[in-house]
C-alpha cells in the first residue's frame, strides 16, 4: 500500500488523471462484458462505439486544448451543425463537389476560431461570452441556410459515406453461421490521426507548451517571454479548425443536414474533457485522456441503454455523476498541487 501511494505521488497531475480515466473506462467495459454481455462481447460494438463518436472525438480534442489554456469554446456543436447544413446544401442544391465540401468545411470552422480567438486573446472579453455568442450565431445560420432537414443524395457522397474499412481477425459467425467482418468507418481512422497530431502538438511542441503555461499561470509565461494573447488565440483557432474537421465527419456520419444536428455536443465535449482529466482550471490535460473520456461517456450511454432505461433522463443523471466523481477526484489533484508547493 505504501509502495502505491509513493508510485501516485510521483505521477504528474496530467499523468495521475489519465491514469485514473483509463482505469475507469476499462473496468466500466469488462463489467459491461460480464453483466450485460450480449452486444458487449462483441468487438463490433466497440467499433461501433468509435464510429458514432468520432466527432465527438475530434471536438474533443479542440475542447480539452482551449481548457488546457484556460478558455472554453461552447460554439463547436452550433458550427458542427452549420457545417452539416451548409456542405449538405452545397453537395446536393448546387452538384458540389466532395474535396470542395471538405474545404468548406474547414473553412467555416476556421472562420469561427479566428474571429472568436481574436475576441477572446485581443480584446480580452470572455470566452464563455464570445463562444455563447458563437453557438446562437452558428445555429441561426444554419436555418438561414435551409430550414428543412434532408438526407443527401450526392452519389460522391453516399458511396464515401458508406465506405467501411474492415479490421482483419474481429468479425463474428452470426446464427446463420456467416461470417461478418469488423469494421470502422473512415471518420474513425480521421479521429484517430487528428488525436495522435494533437498528442503530439501538446506534448513535442514549443507551442504545446506554451499552452499548458498560460493555463497554469498566464503571469509567469508572461515573464517567461511566452506571447500570451497570440496563444490564446492560436488555442480559439485550433479548436475552431477541429470543430470544422469534427463537423465534416459527423457529416459523413449522419449523410444529412438539419438545425437540430449535434445539439448538445459542446456539452458532451467538455464533459468527455473532464473526465479525461482536462483541469476547468486550465494548465492540466491529456489528449489521450480525452480520447478515454469520450469512451467513457459512450460506454456509460450504452450500458443505461443496455439495462432498458431508454429515457433520457436516466443518461443524464448517470453523466451527471461521472462528472461529480471526476470533478471531485480534479479538486484532490489540486489540494495535493497546493500541498507540494507549500512544501
Amino acid at each position: 500500500m505504501k509502495k502505491l501511494s509513493e508510485k501516485l505521488r510521483s505521477l504528474s497531475d496530467s499523468n495521475l488523471l489519465l491514469t485514473i480515466t483509463v482505469v475507469v473506462f476499462f473496468l466500466m467495459y469488462i463489467g459491461a462484458m460480464i453483466f450485460e454481455g450480449g452486444g458487449f462481447l462483441k468487438v463490433q460494438t466497440f467499433f461501433n462505439i468509435l464510429n458514432a463518436n468520432a466527432y465527438l472525438i475530434i471536438l474533443s480534442c479542440g475542447m480539452s486544448i482551449v481548457m488546457i489554456c484556460g478558455g472554453i469554446d461552447i460554439s463547436v456543436g452550433g458550427v458542427t451543425a452549420l457545417v452539416c447544413m451548409s456542405c449538405a446544401v452545397y453537395l446536393d442544391f448546387h452538384n458540389g463537389n466532395v474535396f470542395v465540401a471538405v474545404l468548406l468545411a474547414i473553412a467555416i470552422g476556421l472562420a469561427f476560431g479566428l474571429v472568436q480567438g481574436f475576441l477572446v486573446a485581443y480584446l480580452d472579453i470572455q470566452p464563455f461570452i464570445v463562444t455563447l455568442a458563437g453557438m446562437f450565431f452558428a445555429r441561426g445560420m444554419t436555418t438561414i441556410v435551409n430550414t428543412k432537414p434532408f438526407n443527401v443524395e450526392n452519389e460522391a457522397f453516399v458511396a464515401l459515406k458508406n465506405a467501411r474499412i474492415e479490421v482483419p481477425g474481429m468479425g463474428y459467425y452470426n446464427k446463420a453461421g456467416n461470417y461478418v467482418a469488423a469494421y470502422v468507418e473512415i471518420g474513425v481512422i480521421v479521429a484517430l490521426i487528428i488525436v495522435a497530431l494533437m498528442f503530439f502538438l501538446l506534448k513535442k511542441t514549443k507551442l504545446g507548451r506554451a499552452f499548458y503555461a498560460v493555463g497554469g499561470n498566464a503571469q509567469s509565461a508572461l515573464m517567461l517571454g511566452i506571447n500570451v494573447k497570440r496563444t490564446r488565440f492560436l488555442s480559439q483557432v485550433l479548436c475552431g479548425l477541429l470543430a470544422g474537421i469534427g463537423g465534416f465527419v459527423y457529416f459523413l456520419h449522419v449523410g444529412s443536414g438539419a438545425s437540430t444536428h449535434a445539439a448538445g455536443a459542446e456539452m458532451n465535449a467538455i464533459a468527455s474533457s473532464i473526465i479525461g482529466g482536462t483541469m476547468l482550471t486550465g494548465g492540466v490535460g491529456n489528449i489521450i485522456g480525452t480520447f478515454f473520456g469520450v469512451l467513457s461517456l459512450a460506454t456509460i450511454q450504452n450500458i443505461v441503454s443496455s439495462a432498458g432505461l431508454d429515457q433520457a433522463w436516466w443518461t443524464g443523471i448517470t453523466i451527471a455523476a461521472m462528472l461529480c466523481i471526476f470533478l471531485i477526484i480534479q479538486s484532490v489533484v489540486i489540494a495535493r498541487k497546493k500541498k507540494s508547493v507549500k512544501k
